[in-house]
Parts: structure tokens; C-alpha cells; sequence
């Protein structure tokens, strides 16, 4: 199995550089890959602030990509749970975060849009500081 970064996944979700995105396609339908946490939330990253992708674009995206019979995720768990919460309302970051600190009883942040954005179903208490 081979571990792939986020200008790989770009490159197969935008088909932006003909030559590597042909690349890319070809290796992701030909072999299995590992996609980590943190590469996906880079992933997000790039394709909200540079390709101008919106929430339910990514949300789409991220779910066909993950899909993928070749296309092993870190935490498929967390991965499906931080993407519930994104369709939701919070931050992707903020998301994963919320859902690595599962078992915590309690999450602490002085961000006020995660306090408001986190009373969803599953979701540990959030706590502005």
C-alpha cells in the first residue's frame, strides 16, 4: 500500500494539470492507497481557500474519493463522524479535533463559532474558555 499526500488527491478531485492529474488517476485506480488524517485535512484546506470549494463540494468530493475501493483512510470512523459534523456546520478542523478527543469528557477553546457550531448529535461538550 502506498501512502499518498494531499497534491495527489487535489490533482484526482480537480483534474486541474492535465499531466498530473492523469497521473495521479492512474495510480489511485491502479493502487492502494492510505490516506491520513492529516493529509486530508490539508486536502480540505487546498480545495476550500485555493480551488474556492464550498462545503457540500468538499463534502461530495471527500465521500466519493473515500469511497473508492483502492482508498484505505486513517480512522474511517472519525473520518465519516468529522464529515457529518462539516455537512453540520463546523469547521473541518475544528471537527477532527472534536472527534480525536473522543473519551475527553470535555472540549475547551476560545473559538465561540466551535462552542456554537458543536451542539450536534455525538458531539462531547464544547466549552468557551
Amino acid at each position: 500500500m502506498l501512502a499518498i499526500d494531499k497534491t495527489v488527491i487535489v490533482r484526482y478531485l480537480t483534474g486541474d494539470h492535465p499531466g498530473q492529474s492523469a497521473r495521479a488517476r492512474a495510480l489511485i485506480d491502479a493502487e492502494s492507497v492510505f490516506v491520513s488524517l492529516t493529509v486530508l485535512l490539508e486536502t480540505e484546506w487546498v480545495l476550500r481557500y485555493v480551488y474556492g470549494y464550498d462545503t457540500p463540494q468538499i463534502a461530495r468530493a471527500f465521500r466519493g474519493f473515500l469511497g473508492l475501493p483502492r482508498v484505505t483512510i486513517e480512522d474511517p470512523t472519525l473520518a465519516a463522524q468529522a464529515l457529518d459534523w462539516l455537512e453540520a456546520g463546523m469547521e473541518f478542523a475544528s471537527a477532527l479535533h472534536l472527534a480525536k478527543s473522543a473519551g475527553c469528557t470535555e472540549f475547551v477553546t476560545f473559538d465561540r463559532g466551535l462552542v456554537r457550531s458543536a451542539n450536534l448529535p455525538g458531539a462531547m461538550p464544547v466549552r468557551r474558555l
